[in-house]
């Protein structure tokens, strides 16, 4: 251990333009969300191993004495391609958490273990872990692998596989390039024993930050790109992504000819979004940027509608939005889930904030927030508020 006690955070995402179109080959945008998961992690003579996730109050402690037979045959992570099958069956076994076990705790605790044994194989630490969240779970915004990129920078740093890069006179500071790719491949392998077969975009945003173009399975961090201020709002109403992504399917095969071209254009989409962000951070954000921001949104939306991944309540977003002059649409699978309104730059407080009002009133939540945020980051107690201090400190 090279540390007593550090502070993490990643930032969620949502799907900018792609929805749907990504999975038959086609380009999306993804972006990093300024709501983000908070870690600590403090080194202790206990003997024990802690996680504590106050979002779902839960506090769990083991032995490390406990833990350490567990490792027995355990395979080398040296490639991060595969998880551990036999490592993962144990877990499962010592937890009690059986196969088909999907709910956000069973899963969070069975990510921690998972990466802190094959993290600290040689040598088991006695350290407590807190996180944190000011993402809602299952809401397709990527609390999972923000929950993830964080216990992998902070377990790989506490290791002392790779560095701790604050200074004494920063409040933040980021990893190399290289490091960041070894906590995005640690932070896949958590995301892997929580969803399965995931596509790694969610992980991505979380440790690079910023904007990213995935196509064909390729992932490419945008640079230069502007930060730009949204509402997001979650309509609470749930909804499977394996049925939506099936029915989407369904339609393609029902109807190829008119479907397809649907897809290229969302496509299209995605790619002069991509062009319009670029020419903002070289430039700097004009009214016609902003304008074409919007119209894309609309065309987006009208497009995902004809997927058949709309829902009423995302029509109420719509409606009462654009209703102020704002332009919305879905984020992730569609049929309810989640919403984001882009706001310009002189768009009024009394707008942004009789918006929220109307649509809390229509029984969503709704925060103002940010999208293009920095990736996984380590901070110094002094950069982050004494709210999210207190909940990380009390267990």
């Amino acid at each position: 251990m090279q540390t007593r006690e550090f502070f993490v955070s990643a930032p969620g995402k949502v799907i900018l333009h792609g929805e749907h179109s990504v999975v038959h080959g086609k380009v999306a945008l993804a972006v990093s969300l300024n709501l983000r998961t908070y870690l600590r992690l403090q080194s202790t003579s206990s003997g024990e191993v802690c996680i504590n996730l106050p979002n779902i109050d839960t506090f769990l402690s083991w032995e490390i004495t406990a833990l350490q037979p567990l490792l027995a045959g355990c395979k080398e992570q040296d490639d991060l391609k595969e998880l551990d099958a036999d490592l993962l069956k144990r877990l499962r076994e010592f937890t009690g958490i059986s196969d088909d076990s999907t709910d956000t705790r069973s899963m969070a605790v069975l990510a921690f273990l998972y990466m802190y044994l094959t993290v600290f194989a040689e040598s088991l630490a006695s350290i407590t872990v807190s996180v944190w969240s000011e993402l809602p779970t299952g809401a397709g915004l990527g609390s999972s692998a923000a929950y993830n990129v964080c216990l992998s920078a902070a377990l790989l740093s506490a290791r002392g596989t790779i560095s701790s890069p604050l200074t004494p006179q920063q409040e933040s500071a980021r990893w190399s390039k290289e490091e960041m790719e070894l906590i995005n491949r640690w932070a896949f392998m958590g995301e892997k024993i929580i969803h399965g077969n995931p596509s790694g975009v969610d992980n991505a945003v979380g440790t690079w930050g910023g904007f990213l173009r995935y196509h064909a399975g390729n992932i490419t961090p945008l640079s230069w790109v502007p930060i730009l201020r949204i509402l997001l709002t979650n309509t609470k109403v749930p909804r499977s992504t394996k049925v939506l992504v099936s029915g989407v399917k369904d339609k393609i095969n029902k109807f190829p000819s008119i479907m397809n071209p649907v897809l290229e254009s969302v496509s299209a989409v995605s790619c002069t979004c991509e062009q319009s962000l670029t020419e903002m951070a070289a430039h700097g954000p004009s009214a016609e940027h902003y304008d074409i921001l919007e119209e894309l949104i609309d065309i987006n939306q009208h497009h995902l509608n004809v997927m058949g991944v709309g829902h009423s309540s995302l029509d109420t977003l719509c409606r009462v939005t654009l209703a102020r002059g704002l332009h919305s649409k879905l984020t992730g699978a569609g049929g309810g889930g989640c919403g984001i309104t882009l706001l310009r730059p002189e768009t009024d407080t009394s707008v942004i904030q009789s918006t929220v009002e109307e649509l809390k009133a229509s029984g969503f939540d709704c925060w103002e927030t940010s999208i293009g945020a920095p990736g996984v980051q380590q901070h110094s107690s002094a950069a982050l508020s004494q709210d999210i201090l207190k909940i990380l400190n009390s267990y």
